[in-house]
């Protein structure tokens, strides 16, 4: 009897000092756990591309027998970052178009695109990132300066928004655009020489569909580029605001060939090939890839004048903007989602979008629901409308760095009335208790830092203005990190697979040089990423560049 409880205890002792195999030990960091109680951790372990411990690097080594390690050397760690409304796809084709953002006028667009066609021979020419708000004279330029220096080959422009295109003479000759020509959902500029060149929202489309398409190649180089582009600024997860079946399938067929990294949230446009293929099918999720959602547009943009206002412009008493969908397709698009277990996201810019959504869902949803429609965007939110959020737990998903970049125009589009309950974030914010936060990128830029800034700053990357532009609207910043992890997760559906760095949960995360919770503010938007992780694999090292 004594010999046999010698050997039990013995066993219980080394099944006691058994310890479980990891992959990995990162340790002497600072690292932002962002579970309920916000941990701030020194170490953390991963196996199979899960975290499955955080605490110290001491207890740690007790409790696992660890393959590798990693000493963060100091160095502060955050949940990967989520973009919760960009265009992933489209960010990737516009790096082989000309890059007009930032131009301050017609002429330095003209040297940019006789510089891309140098470098890049092309059938036409394509351009984004215009905005007239930025040059002298804030207006919408016209075909004839774009025919001086492109008389012979097509140009498109798109405008920074994407709900515009300035285009040339010999691109509607093409697409057989004349005086008088009409589209639902869109408008095309008239001037008192006829065509003006410029066109807007659904009449984009007459032009674009003449654009020779690119090939399966040529695709897969675009998502390639964004990705290494997107993994350098911190991105791990990105939800694509708008993608078609055959792209879908592209970034399904590489992710599954380790070809394509990224996580991909795949909001759907609502054509027949996407609802017919999905939609009908259901819900369609691997480990890199989530298809649960549709895609709407209720409006415009702001600065081009087709975000839908209740009423008129400030600048243009005449015009309330541009519907580009009507309200019987919306709701019907809506009704078949809500039937299908489908998340609607609809881009609503002005208040009357907003409104007419909120209608829209309020009719199918159930109240106090769990299904997180979202209103993308949400800029202009007329105070009366509020309350809907909260009853039927319609999701704003906003983009921060909106407002800063709009801040210098937006008074004249709206008058100053008006713009005191535009860009509200923090009201936004107190609805329902989140709030997701994207950058739309390549409407903006893709580095999330940025909109973690503008989110608490209220201020552009110059400091400006310096006391903030209307900062009763400012998240803390707690708030901006959970908004673009956390809560970027939740609005994707994603909140118990990434988000965090809690046991069971995806090695979704990044080093960065320098604490975005504790630097000076004007110090943020020049932190760098060190490295990037997915799944515990590192996709990303600035030792590389």
């Amino acid at each position: 009897m004594l010999f046999r409880s010698i050997l039990i205890t013995a066993l219980i002792m080394v099944a006691g000092c058994r310890k479980e195999h990891a992959d990995l030990l990162c340790y002497n960091g600072v690292i932002y756990t962002l579970d309920a109680e916000f941990t701030v951790a020194e170490a953390m372990v991963v196996k199979a591309g899960k975290i499955v411990g955080t605490g110290t690097a001491g207890d740690l080594r007790k409790r696992y027998k660890i393959a590798a390690e990693r000493d963060l050397l100091g160095n502060p760690v955050f949940p990967g970052f989520i973009d919760s409304h960009c265009h992933f796809f489209g960010y990737g084709q516009s790096l082989r178009q000309a890059d007009l953002s930032g131009t301050r006028s017609v002429r330095e667009v003209i040297a940019r695109l006789k510089k891309q066609q140098e470098d890049y021979p092309s059938q036409w020419i394509l351009g984004r990132g215009w905005d007239q708000n930025n040059w002298e004279k804030k207006e919408f330029p016209d075909r004839h300066m774009l025919d001086k220096a492109f008389a012979d080959i097509p140009v498109y422009l798109t405008r920074v928004d994407g709900h515009a295109a300035w285009v040339n003479t010999k691109a509607l000759t093409i697409s057989a655009i004349q005086p008088g020509t009409v589209i639902d959902g869109g408008e095309i500029l008239n001037d008192a020489g006829g065509l003006k060149g410029i066109l807007l929202d659904n009449a984009m489309a007459l032009v674009e569909k003449h654009i020779p398409q690119a090939d399966r190649q040529e695709k897969i180089r675009a998502l390639q580029a964004a990705e290494r582009n997107c993994f350098k600024a911190g991105l791990t997860t990105v939800c694509d605001a708008g993608l078609d079946k055959d792209i879908v399938m592209l970034i399904d067929s590489l992710q599954r060939a380790g070809q394509l990294k990224m996580k991909v949230y795949a909001m759907l446009n609502p054509n027949r090939a996407n609802l017919e293929h999905f939609v009908d099918h259901g819900i369609y999720r691997t480990g890199k890839l989530s298809v649960r959602s549709v895609k709407l547009f209720a409006d415009g943009a702001l600065g081009s004048r087709g975000a839908l206002l209740i009423e008129p412009y400030n600048d243009d008493q005449g015009n309330t903007g541009i519907q580009v969908s009507t309200a019987a397709y919306l709701k019907q698009i809506c009704q078949m989602a809500y039937e299908k277990g489908y998340q609607v996201n609809t881009h609503c810019i002005g208040d009357s979008a907003v409104r007419l959504m909120l209608n829209i869902y309020s009719s199918i949803l159930p109240e106090h629901n769990d299904l997180r429609w979202r209103i993308e965007h949400s800029q202009v939110v007329h105070p009366d409308d509020l309350p809907k959020f909260v009853q039927y737990g319609i999701v704003p998903s906003v983009q921060t760095t909106h407002a800063t970049s709009d801040m210098d125009w937006a008074g004249e589009r709206l008058g100053s009335d008006r713009l005191k309950t535009a860009y509200a974030y923090r009201t936004l914010l107190a609805l329902n208790g989140w709030l997701p936060n994207g950058s739309d990128f390549p409407v903006e830029s893709i580095n999330p830092l940025y909109g973690f800034y503008a989110a608490i700053s209220r201020k552009d990357l110059q400091g400006n203005p310096s006391e903030g532009f209307q900062m009763q609207e400012a998240l803390s910043r707690k708030q901006a990190l959970l908004a673009m992890t956390v809560w970027a997760a939740r609005a994707c559906f994603e909140e118990t697979a990434t988000g965090s760095l809690e046991p069971g949960k995806s090695a979704d995360f990044v080093v960065l040089d320098k604490d975005i919770m504790l630097i000076n503010e004007a110090v943020i938007p020049r932190v760098r990423i060190l490295e990037t992780f997915v799944d515990g694999e590192k996709v990303y090292t600035i030792n590389n560049e």
